[in-house]
């Protein structure tokens, strides 16, 4: 059976772009994303060339996660990528068990006693 590659979604694109336009580690996007930051807006905060008292963009989000979560770094930190492919697999997983219950419940008597059969609905 082929391994399909799991869509990533746009959100989860722009959070890729970022870490590379941005120069951010997997650790700081992880961070961003937690914090609640837009990938979007990065941008006003990461011009600590021109604005020399603001701190470069890492290094802020890093001291922002500390102050907020009171620990340096996630317990789990994991790229989008693979982030991306374990909502995949959830997904699939989720789908799967859905199926399953329909399936099994098709046959099942209804209320009042009767089961019911594809045919008989409607």
């Amino acid at each position: 059976m082929a391994q399909t590659i799991p869509r990533i979604t746009e959100e989860m694109q722009r959070w890729i772009e970022a870490r590379k336009r941005f120069h951010l580690s997997h650790a700081q996007v992880q961070m961003a994303r937690e914090l609640g930051m837009n990938p979007r807006k990065l941008g006003k905060l990461a011009n600590h060339k021109q604005e020399p008292w603001k701190a470069p963009l890492p290094v802020f989000i890093e001291q922002i996660y500390q102050k907020r979560f009171g620990k340096p770094q996630p317990d789990r930190v994991i790229s989008i990528e693979d982030r991306a492919r374990e909502i995949a697999v959830k997904k699939a997983e989720k789908q799967q068990r859905r199926q399953d219950t329909n399936s099994l419940g098709e046959n099942e008597p209804d209320e009042s006693g009767r089961g019911q059969s594809k045919e008989g609905r409607g």
